[in-house]
């Protein structure tokens, strides 16, 4: 067997951002284990989703392990995050606006055919976890602005809204695609004030918008 997979290693600018300012990257289609929902991130229904997605994350790991051979580290958590009206999501009073695709990155062998089998393993292991709420996609984001994020969630309003109101403008471009967070950090093991996240917004010329 080969060695264990850090895709956060291998990937590092897709792991890390620039802490002083809006940078460019552009990153091709990955595949990842989703799970969808609504209402404000730490609520019943997140929680319940992460729940189902560890597991159906790990199960995956070790599907891959045992019956290819082929070993990886779950890579960091990440959330895609919008609203149906944009301005509530810079606004944290409107949380329970928010819509969000909660995920997990896979390596480029993993399938459907080996998620889907990993996940009946699971679902006969934890019969009270609905492992059908649980999907593998693909997200291509292509050109984004990206930043590191130092500190409490709640204080990314402002740079977000500063990024959609003077730094997509400055720079002629316009949205294209889900505002996406990349959690570097564990909430859980982390101070606040410790917390490290990318924020990546996709984009392309406003004036093919």
């Amino acid at each position: 067997m080969a060695g264990k997979l850090d895709l956060k290693r291998e990937l590092k600018s897709y792991f890390t951002a620039s802490k002083k300012d809006w940078e460019e990257a552009c990153f091709p289609a990955f595949g990842y284990l989703m799970v969808d929902g609504q209402g404000a991130p730490g609520g019943a229904e997140y929680v319940a989703a992460l729940e189902v997605l560890y597991p159906a994350a790990y199960g995956t790991k070790f599907f891959s392990k045992i019956e290819l051979e082929r070993d990886y580290a779950v890579p960091p958590l990440e959330g895609l995050l919008w609203a149906d009206d944009f301005n509530a999501y810079t606004q944290p009073d409107r949380r329970e606006e928010w819509r969000w695709t909660m995920m997990l990155m896979l390596p480029d062998w993993i399938t459907q055919d080996h998620v889907s089998q990993a996940l009946d393993r699971q679902a006969k292991k934890k019969p009270a976890l609905d492992f059908s709420k649980v999907r593998m996609d693909v997200l291509e984001e292509g050109r984004c602005l990206q930043h590191l994020h130092l500190g409490p969630f709640a204080d990314e309003g402002p740079k977000l809204a500063a990024l959609h109101d003077e730094v997509l403008p400055a720079r002629g471009l316009t949205f294209n695609g889900h505002h996406h967070e990349v959690y570097l950090s564990d909430p859980r093991r982390s101070v606040p004030e410790k917390l490290r996240t990318v924020l990546r917004q996709p984009v392309r010329p406003a004036k093919l918008a």
